[in-house]
């Protein structure tokens, strides 16, 4: 079959996913193909709303599962291959990744915003894709992570199986706080919006922290008792036995995570 009759969804059969799998990329675990990363924006006029277009990426690839590193592009072989770098950049610029390609099936072009010697874009032969070790020292120099604060930042998140999965901009919200954290920043604000999953993102932020053993106590704090019996039965229950509820100001040292009442 020639290449040029292929769709677009043949070209990252046949070509695209294997040549990620050729360079050592755990097509389960590590890469999310035609993957929404945005549900689309509302627009309210008067009573009525609609929703815009979702932002869908043919493949985002993760070093680990909470850390995206790449965006890959797809375009059938009657484009050029670097027919889809723009859109591949727009997502890696919301998604706040450094490392974006475009694929036709003859090869890939990456452009790496951590290029150092001025030669942004890159073509590569389909044999050529980058090993995941090899876009997570991209991925360092872009967020300037050293080796004391790596272990930090690569902690995982808890894996457990809830429907508030992270949207995008908690992921990066999450990320960035811990990032800045690791890097020795102690004073940091956070501003979101009313219903945006500000006690989602503290309990990322907050478990990511505790397990990589940086902070060994934590205080988490609302400005109503309802939002911290909210946040014990839901997303911090997952702390367990480390958890404990101070009252009337008496804090019993055997635990690491307080919350007032």
């Amino acid at each position: 079959m020639e290449i040029k009759s292929l769709s677009e969804r043949d070209i990252c059969t046949k070509f695209i996913t294997p040549a990620i799998k050729q360079a050592g990329w755990d097509i389960d675990k590590q890469v999310r193909e035609e993957f929404s990363f945005t549900a689309g924006r509302i627009y309210v006029k008067g009573n009525l709303w609609s929703r815009g277009t979702q932002k869908r990426a043919d493949y985002i690839l993760y070093y680990k599962p909470n850390i995206p590193i790449a965006i890959i592009e797809a375009k059938d072989n009657n484009h050029s291959i670097s027919s889809g770098i723009q859109q591949a950049l727009d997502y890696a610029s919301i998604l706040d990744i450094p490392i974006a390609f475009s694929s036709n099936g003859n090869g890939f072009v990456m452009h790496d915003r951590t290029a150092g010697n001025g030669k942004v874009e890159t073509y590569l032969s389909m044999n050529e894709f980058p090993s995941p070790e090899e876009l997570w020292k991209k991925y360092k120099i872009y967020k300037d992570i050293t080796e004391p604060s790596e272990e930090i930042i690569v902690q995982q998140e808890y894996d457990y199986k809830s429907p508030k999965q992270l949207r995008y901009f908690q992921q990066i919200a999450v990320n960035r706080s811990v990032e800045a954290i690791a890097k020795g920043q102690n004073r940091i604000l956070l501003t979101m919006a009313t219903g945006t999953g500000k006690t989602l993102v503290a309990y990322h932020i907050i478990y990511r922290l505790w397990k990589a053993g940086v902070k060994k106590r934590i205080l988490f704090l609302a400005d109503r008792n309802a939002l911290i019996e909210q946040a014990k039965r839901n997303d911090f229950q997952y702390f367990g036995d480390k958890m404990t509820v101070i009252r009337k100001k008496t804090i019993d040292k055997s635990f690491e995570i307080f919350i007032p009442l």
